[in-house]
C-alpha cells in the first residue's frame, strides 16, 4: 500500500511534484512535462489532488513517480532494517515506562547537584587530568565538601554529667532503631536551659565519646537574603548526615545551636518568609524523616537514612508551638546541680593542681553562676602573665612587628603560663562579679534617653 505525498491518498504510486522554470525536450526515461493541469489519463495516477490543480499558474511542472514499499508489501524473506541504536543492551537510548528518555528522567530525579568534582585524579583518566599544578584541578574540594564536624581539638579529660549523657544517648539510639520499635519516636531533641550551662559543649563531648560525626549548624544560617535558602540548607545538611551513615558507616546527626535566637519571637520582632519555611521544613522532617527532597523529582528508591536532630536553646517558649509539640520534639531542660558543677569544674582545674575541696570552696563562694563563669576565672588569671610577656617582646609599640612581621627563623619569647592558686582564682572571680553588677545596676541608656520605659 502506498500514499501520495501531496494529499495522503492511498494509491499504487506516490507522486512527487517539482516545479521547473523552463521547458525541456521530452525524454521517455525522464519525468513527464505538462503545460497545464488537467485530469490525468493514466488510471494509476487518479489522485484527487492533481485534478484540482487547474487553478495554479500554467508554469511548466515536471513530476516523477517513485514506488515505495510499506510494511504490508515487504517480502517475507526480507530482513527488517536495524534501528539506529548504539547497542541493544545500551541504556543511553532506553525509554522509561512513559516512553520518555530514561537517562533524562534519572537526571531530573538525581539529588547529586555537585559539579565541583572537576578533573580529579582517579576519577577520570590521567590523560585528561594532567600532571601539572597538582593532580586535582579543584584544590579546595576537600575543604568545601567537609560539612561534618570532628572533635580532635577536644583534648583532655572532661566530665560528662550522667543525666545529660543518658538523655542524649537514648535519643540517638532510639532514632537509629526506630524501625524496630512499635512506637513513634520523636526525631528532634530540644536541650534548653540557662545561658552558659554547657549544653553545646556537653553534647560535643558525647559525640566524641560515641564516635559520632555530626553536621552542626548555627542560628545565623537560618536567615538569608534569598527566600527559601535556609530551608533548603537544612534539607541538604540533613541529607549530608544521612550520607555519612550510608557512605562512611559512621553514626551522624544534625545539630542546630541556639535555635531560638534564629526562630524565636521576642516582642515585636518581624516574622520573615524564611522563618516560616524553616519551621515548615523542620516539621516536615519530623513527620517524614526518610523522604527529604532538595529540589529533584521524587523517586521511589530515593530513601534517606533517618538521623536524629538535636536543638540547643535558652527559651523554647518563643518557638512555634506545633514545632515543639510532643511527638515531634522531646524536650530536655538542663540545669546542672551543685554536684555536677563541682565535678565539671574540678575536672577542668585538675591539671592545674587544684583539689576537689578547693573547687568546692570556689563554687560556694560564687553561687548561682553558670558553668562558663568558672572557666572565665581561669582565663582572667592569665592577664598579668600576658602583660609581662608583652613587655618581654619589646612593649606595645613593637607588638605588631613581633607578631606579624618577624622573620621565619625568629622565635617569640616563650610564654610561661601562671601557676593557678585558689587566691588568684578568687580574685579573678570577684573582678568578674563586679563587672556583672555594674552592667545590671548602671543603665546608661536611661541617662541618654530620658523617656525610655523601665
Amino acid at each position: 500500500m502506498h500514499f501520495c505525498l501531496i494529499c495522503g491518498a492511498k494509491y499504487t504510486f506516490m507522486c512527487i511534484i517539482r516545479r521547473v522554470t523552463s521547458t525541456t525536450p521530452h525524454n521517455p526515461m525522464a519525468p513527464c512535462t505538462f503545460n497545464s493541469f488537467g485530469p490525468f489519463p493514466s488510471p494509476i495516477l487518479q489522485c484527487p489532488t492533481f485534478r484540482n490543480f487547474s487553478s495554479f499558474s500554467p508554469k511548466k511542472i515536471s513530476f516523477f513517480v517513485r514506488s515505495l514499499k510499506s510494511d504490508d508489501d515487504r517480502d517475507e524473506n526480507e530482513e527488517p532494517k536495524r534501528s539506529n541504536r548504539l547497542s541493544e543492551q545500551s541504556s543511553w537510548e532506553a525509554k522509561d515506562s512513559e516512553g520518555g528518555d530514561y537517562l533524562y528522567r534519572l537526571g531530573k530525579e538525581a539529588d547529586n547537584m555537585n559539579i565541583a568534582v572537576g578533573a580529579r585524579a582517579g576519577v577520570i583518566d590521567d590523560l585528561f587530568a594532567g600532571n601539572f599544578l597538582g593532580k586535582d584541578s579543584d584544590i579546595v574540594f576537600d575543604y568545601r565538601q567537609k560539612v561534618t564536624r570532628s572533635f580532635e581539638y577536644l583534648q583532655g579529660d572532661y566530665y560528662i554529667a550522667p543525666v545529660f549523657m543518658d538523655k542524649v544517648v537514648c535519643h540517638i539510639v532510639k532514632n537509629y532503631i526506630a524501625h524496630l520499635l512499635n512506637t513513634k519516636v520523636p526525631l528532634i531533641l530540644g536541650i534548653w536551659g540557662g545561658k552558659g550551662q554547657g549544653k553545646s559543649f556537653q553534647t560535643e563531648l558525647i559525640f566524641q565519646a560515641m564516635g559520632i560525626e555530626p553536621v552542626i549548624m548555627s542560628a545565623g544560617e537560618l536567615e538569608s537574603e534569598r527566600a527559601g535558602e535556609p530551608g533548603r540548607l537544612i534539607r541538604e545538611r540533613y541529607r549530608t548526615a544521612s550520607q555519612v551513615v550510608q557512605n562512611q558507616g559512621k553514626m551522624s546527626c544534625l545539630m542546630i545551636n541556639d535555635i531560638d535566637a534564629g526562630l524565636g519571637r521576642f516582642g515585636n520582632t518581624q516574622m520573615t518568609v524564611n522563618n516560616q519555611i524553616v519551621v515548615g521544613t523542620l516539621m516536615n522532617l519530623s513527620d517524614n524523616p526518610t523522604r527529604v527532597s532538595i529540589g529533584q523529582d521524587w523517586r521511589e528508591s530515593d530513601v534517606t537514612n533517618r538521623v536524629p536532630i538535636i536543638f540547643t536553646g535558652n527559651d523554647f517558649s518563643t518557638l512555634y508551638a506545633p514545632l515543639i509539640r510532643d511527638g515531634r520534639m522531646e524536650k530536655f531542660y538542663w540545669q546542672p546541680s551543685h554536684e555536677d558543677i563541682v565535678n565539671i569544674v574540678h575536672r577542668t582545674y585538675k591539671k592545674d593542681g587544684i583539689s576537689r575541696d578547693e573547687v568546692v570552696n570556689i563554687v560556694n563562694t560564687f553561687p548561682n553562676q553558670a558553668l562558663d563563669f568558672y572557666g572565665a576565672l581561669r582565663s582572667r588569671t592569665y592577664d598579668r602573665s600576658i602583660s609581662k610577656w608583652i613587655d618581654d617582646i619589646g612593649g606595645v609599640e613593637n607588638l605588631g612587628d613581633k607578631l606579624l612581621k618577624r622573620r621565619k627563623d625568629e622565635k617569640l619569647p616563650v610564654f610561661i603560663p601562671p601557676k593557678q592558686t585558689v587566691e588568684a582564682l578568687l580574685e579573678s572571680g570577684h573582678s568578674l562579679l563586679k563587672e556583672q553588677q555594674l552592667i545590671t545596676k548602671t543603665k546608661l541608656s536611661k541617662e541618654y534617653m530620658k523617656n525610655i520605659d523601665d
